[in-house]
């Protein structure tokens, strides 16, 4: 059986609904699972129009009557949307409500096995706040409502992957959260991914935290007394790993396939890197000409991933946007829900 793969509407304000559309516009996606969104699908109605699609959209109640036919979308219809006040690029607490209720729905979902693994489009941090909901980012929001305690954000493209010690919180907070534990937490659970990914022996590299991965003390002492105490530990259980490296290295040698993985000490440390080669801007068109990349969220007993940007509210409404990223979520989200059925 094709794997049922639930697909968050995100925010409807933003470019989710569009590159949703887009590609479950593409035949392929059914040839290899069975896609159903969850969302407002009046929204999801008013866009096809606005794309000009000859999709139709099946709006239904439960999972046991979805279709699963290509040319129809099948849409959970949380039906809370206004699409009369909707306006596109426009932060709201209405467009924030709709795109939480969306995630917990389809986490809901997973969770009582009526799919076998979630993907998210992109919600907006502001309108979801403005909705109520303090929730800093998908992320926390998968791991308070599935009650994970242990996770970590993985970027993936191809054959080059992140994972993150903190993400969402402040560099002074991301400092002082680099400890031996969480390091050798999220080294483990990249090791559990790669090997579910199908690498049998995954060859994983640590970043430093500090200017040339802290010089032997010269400029910080964290990767003597927390990161390498981390990466022995992590070797003793039979994993491969080394490091610690300057990140301005270390992440190069990854593109080019060196190691399987890589662990950033923080946020921007690996999502810089990251995007600098999975998105591409077109400086005549002024806009995004392919924008790839996943967002995994390892450590959940559900299966999440989603696209690596954000709601593109600049060019809301203008049926530009690149669904490259969705895609490329969806074609995990299959390969790791087919695993987990083995």
């Amino acid at each position: 059986m094709k794997p049922k793969i639930g697909i968050s509407m995100g925010d409807p304000a933003g470019i989710g609904p569009e590159i949703i559309i887009k590609t479950l516009a593409l035949k392929e996606v059914y040839d290899r699972c069975s896609p159903l969104v969850v969302g407002d699908a009046a929204v999801l109605e008013k866009e096809i129009k606005s794309l000009n699609s000859t999709l139709k959209i099946n709006g239904i109640q439960s999972v046991a009557v979805a279709k699963f036919e290509y040319g129809t979308i099948d849409v959970f219809d949380l039906k809370n949307v206004d699409t009369n006040k909707l306006q596109p690029g426009v932060v709201s607490a209405m467009a924030g409500k709709a795109a939480f209720e969306a995630v917990k729905k389809v986490i809901e979902l997973a969770l009582a096995e009526e799919i076998d693994a979630t993907v998210t489009a992109p919600l907006n941090k502001e309108s979801i706040h403005k909705a109520g909901h303090k929730f800093s980012g998908h992320t926390e929001i998968y791991a308070h409502y599935t009650n994970t305690s242990k996770f970590a954000m993985l970027l993936a493209d191809d054959n080059f992957r992140v994972i993150h010690v903190s993400t969402h919180v402040s560099l002074r907070q991301a400092c002082d959260l680099c400890k031996t534990d969480r390091v050798l937490e999220v080294i483990t659970l990249l090791n559990d991914a790669c090997v579910k990914l199908g690498i049998n022996k995954p060859r994983i590299a640590v970043a430093g935290l500090n200017p040339h991965a802290g010089e032997n003390g010269l400029f910080g002492d964290e990767e003597i007394t927390e990161i390498i105490p981390a990466i022995e530990k992590a070797n003793a259980l039979g994993f491969t790993v080394e490091g610690p490296f300057p990140p301005d290295t270390m992440f190069v040698k990854a593109v080019q396939g060196k190691f399987d993985g890589c662990v950033a000490m923080y946020h921007d440390q690996g999502h810089i890197p990251f995007k600098l080669e999975g998105f591409k801007w077109d400086n005549e068109k002024q806009t995004m000409k392919s924008v790839k990349g996943v967002n995994i969220t390892l450590g959940l007993p559900i299966i999440r991933t989603s696209v690596d940007h954000g709601t593109a509210f600049e060019i809301a409404g203008q049926g530009i946007a690149s669904a490259d990223a969705m895609l490329v979520a969806i074609d995990y989200a299959i390969v790791m829900a087919k695993h987990r059925k083995k």
